[in-house]
């Protein structure tokens, strides 16, 4: 059997064979048929905007991996700053390598005084943590004037390095303002998730102790959070560096698509549903009522692209029990599981593949480690990063063309002006 498809235009008759290649035919064939014919896609949840060679997903199975290693195993094994390598580079790094990538990051932790003291202080004192890690983020680029020299190599990665390094540090000193605290200093002795826990929760303490299990923890929800295809903020990042902005104003860009509660706030919203349900005794009413459709919306269940039980879903559950063992057990757990455990057994919400995805226990365990609500973002940015990253440094790589998407225009037709007075 061929591994093509043919299209006809019944209007003339024409036909045209186009190929399939990598699991997609190529639009620009199908132009040679039909000029001027546009695919009619919103959302883009049926086209493929670009080749990637960073994360692989299949929906269907609730596959996820990065560079071709499986997500349950770099979440086992390996640590965020050598899946950051490895999403960036490609492979995963020798010793020796990541000892030098572990230092430049460390050693790229603080930030400008100028950003601290002129900048964030600056915002009204009661300003979301992730609008100010937004505004940072896109201040740095006037900090940075190098950053516009995105195709020498050299700079290109100081870029990286400084943006991963430093995330972590303005997300810290963000919530620090907001909850009128002083800004607490890296501490490059510790760890990558030890330091911003360390920024996060220092008070009067000569060095902060961060719980291992929890910086481990912190560790594996940073992995799994560090890329995933094609979602909103990734593509805000790609469409934003296609136009040739320096990194520091493409990774504000997908930061504030991450900010939207569609994308990033996605946690918060089981947090917030969990809490309004209220206790064991509920959940089954509010099943009922989903279902209905005279109830709230089920939070945290379902997915854009899987289809079955998210894969990060499955690691996430598994430390959020080793979390709540350090700071105890979230008392929303156990409506959490009873909503779980309802659903998967209902066939309403096994017939549209509703499963629980990685955004119903993650806010679980942030909330556990004391991280407020409107923090849910900003943690979720801080990983994000690297794959934000390596999604521009690719894109620059393959000399990808400015995104410039086209219309169906369903406008008014040509019309003659008509001075104001006789209207």
């Amino acid at each position: 059997m061929a591994e093509s498809i043919t299209i006809t235009d019944n209007r003339t008759g024409e036909s045209l064979e186009i190929p399939f290649e990598n699991g997609g035919i190529s639009a620009a064939q199908w132009s040679k048929l039909l000029p001027g014919v546009w695919f009619y896609d919103p959302a883009f949840v049926s086209t493929a905007a670009c080749e990637s060679s960073i994360t692989f997903l299949d929906g269907e199975r609730g596959i996820l991996r990065y560079r071709g290693y499986p997500i349950e195993q770099l979440a086992e094994q390996s640590t965020y700053l050598e899946v950051a390598y490895l999403l960036l580079n490609g492979e995963l790094p020798t010793v020796a390598e990541f000892e030098v990538w572990e230092r430049e990051i460390t050693l790229h932790t603080f930030i400008h005084e100028n950003v601290r003291k002129r900048f964030l202080e600056g915002f009204h004192y009661d300003a979301h943590p992730m609008g100010m890690l937004v505004s940072a983020v896109a201040a740095l680029s006037t900090f940075y004037l190098d950053a516009k020299q995105i195709f020498d190599v050299e700079s290109r990665n100081k870029q990286i390095i400084r943006l991963i390094a430093k995330m972590p540090t303005l997300a810290a000193a963000a919530h620090r303002f907001s909850v009128g605290m002083p800004f607490v200093y890296p501490d490059n002795s510790l760890p990558f998730t030890s330091n911003f826990l360390s920024m996060m929760w220092k008070i009067a303490e000569p060095r902060f102790g961060a719980d291992p299990t929890l910086a481990r923890a912190l560790d594996i929800l940073f992995i799994l959070h560090a890329d995933h295809e094609q979602n909103c903020s990734t593509t805000a990042m790609r469409v934003v560096g296609s136009s040739h902005a320096d990194p520091y104003s493409a990774c504000a860009a997908a930061a504030a698509a991450l900010y939207g509660p569609r994308h990033g706030g996605a946690n918060e919203a089981v947090i917030r549903m969990l809490t309004e349900i209220g206790s064991i005794e509920n959940v089954e009413p509010f099943v009922r009522s989903v279902k209905e459709g005279s109830g709230g919306k089920l939070q945290g269940f379902g997915h854009r692209v899987y289809k079955s039980y998210d894969p990060r879903a499955k690691i996430i559950k598994r430390t959020a029990d080793e979390v709540f063992e350090v700071t105890g057990k979230n008392p929303l757990l156990d409506i959490a599981l009873k909503l779980e455990e309802i659903a998967l057994a209902d066939d309403y919400f096994i017939s549209r593949k509703l499963c629980p995805n990685v955004d119903f226990y993650s806010g679980l365990i942030y909330q556990a480690m004391g991280f407020p609500l409107e923090m849910f973002p900003v943690l979720f940015a801080i990983p994000r990063t690297s794959g934000w990253l390596a999604h521009w440094t690719e894109m620059l790589d393959q000399d990808s063309k400015i995104a410039r998407p086209r219309q169906l225009y369903i406008g008014s037709g040509t019309r003659d002006y008509v001075p104001m007075p006789a209207r």
